[in-house]
């Protein structure tokens, strides 16, 4: 049976491993935490008896690999997918935004949102008709920001402020002048218009803690997770890896998954051309009130700097999150805290009366990449010029942004080289309907 070590378990070294077990690989998954889940994981604190994800971790219908992942993990099940947007404006009015059902249903639906003047939406769907032609023809959309793109299909104000940045940030977690077009018009593709139910919201019923938790790997007994146990050393001898070192012993293995973040990618193999990235921040206020302040089960926030609010018990326990975070995390924790319990009154009146329990503020400095114009090309790919050395994680060429859908792909793509290498070639990919 052909071993393989796993560096990091987080989603990409987890599906990564999964896969490989279902090659007939023996596993090992060396992670520094002491829980399996990465950046998409849960954190205890005191004074609250059950675990809490450090941020909200969505995912949509077009995420189709991580929907084949839960499947395999025996998880699927742990995700309620929900086919309405509900927008609050400050002041509390709600539009509503069916996305299901026939393309000319979903545009019906889009055209009654009131949250949008019928300018803003005529300009939306004309920017939108041209998503398709653009992604399959044009060859410089990675060198041009979304910003200049839109400016170029004179989208109006509002559109900008009500929709194409909530869209972005939310997507991307970065602003729409700093993302790459390409990125941007890929994920217009696979959320709005390749599919039906593309854009369907998923959102876990349990916290991601328990989704990836030990229990859940039991029913594969040839992965092995070694937690708490960070790779101090990565050895290589001429054109492989011969092992890895770690809490001072040497670990060997036919095939390496090297599934980290990039900075410690690097670190552990200097002689890999990795890119350096720009980081884009995401701030998570946790507040506990005394009586539910909430009635929605999630809701996009217009016009203020929180960008979502997500009902997590009964309405007394709401998350809020902004992505593209620089300001909110620069601030003091008192002072974000204080911001988005202001916005979060503005929105649900009752949270401005009812007695706030406690508050926890949860700072990303570095939770994704930004995906700049220019870095389509200059992400590196699954196999390295080590021959049992394969790359992991949502930084690598995976055709998607950072997001839990591109982890998982990278972690697939990192099994189908490893199995080509070992000359046992498997598919584990589902591919993207190509525009």
């Amino acid at each position: 049976m052909p071993r393989a070590i796993v560096i990091g378990g987080g989603l990409a070294g987890m599906a990564a491993a999964l896969a490989l077990h279902e090659s007939g690989f023996e596993i090992e998954i060396f992670e520094a935490r002491n829980r399996p889940g990465g950046r998409a994981g849960s954190i205890r604190v005191e004074g609250v008896p059950e675990w809490i994800d450090a941020g909200q971790h969505i995912l949509l219908g077009c995420c189709r690999n991580l929907l084949d992942f839960y499947r395999r993990l025996g998880v699927r099940h742990l995700i309620r997918f929900h086919d309405e947007y509900v927008f609050v404006e400050p002041g509390g009015r709600r539009w509503v935004l069916a996305t299901g059902g026939s393309g000319p249903a979903r545009l019906a639906a889009f055209l009654r949102l009131g949250s949008l003047g019928l300018r803003d939406k005529l300009a939306i769907l004309r920017a939108m008709a041209v998503v398709r032609h653009e992604l399959a023809r044009r060859e410089d959309l990675d060198a041009v920001s979304m910003g200049a793109w839109l400016a170029s299909h004179r989208q109006t104000p509002r559109a900008l402020a009500r929709f194409w940045r909530p869209l972005m940030v939310s997507a991307l977690n970065e602003e729409p002048e700093r993302v790459s077009a390409w990125h941007a018009l890929q994920a217009l593709w696979l959320i709005f218009l390749a599919s039906p139910g593309g854009a369907r919201l998923g959102v876990p019923t349990v916290p991601l803690g328990e989704i990836y938790s030990e229990e859940r790997w039991r029913a594969f007994p040839n992965i092995a997770f070694r937690l708490g146990t960070r790779v101090e050393r990565v050895l290589t001898e001429g054109c492989r890896i011969a092992g890895i070192q770690a809490r001072g012993a040497i670990h060997r293995a036919d095939a390496y998954v090297l599934a980290t973040p990039v900075e410690q990618a690097r670190a552990l193999v200097p002689r890999l051309d990795l890119p350096k990235l720009e980081m884009s921040p995401i701030v998570a206020v946790h507040l506990w009130f005394e009586r539910p302040v909430m009635d929605l089960p999630q809701a996009a926030l217009l016009d203020r700097t929180v960008q979502w609010a997500f009902n997590k018990h009964e309405g007394r326990y709401v998350q809020l999150v902004v992505s593209a975070a620089r300001r909110p995390a620069s601030l003091s924790n008192e002072a974000a805290v204080g911001l988005a319990l202001r916005e979060l009154g503005e929105f649900f009146p009752l949270a401005r009366t009812v007695r706030l329990e406690r508050a926890l503020l949860v700072k990303q400095m570095r939770a994704t990449f930004s995906p700049v114009p220019g870095l389509r090309t200059r992400r590196p790919a699954n196999r390295t010029t080590l021959a049992n050395l394969f790359l992991a994680g949502d930084w690598t060429d995976t055709g998607w942004p950072a997001t839990m859908e591109g982890a998982v792909r990278s972690g697939y793509l990192a099994a189908e080289a490893a199995t080509c290498a070992a000359n046992i070639p498997a598919r584990f990919l589902i591919p993207d309907p190509a525009p």
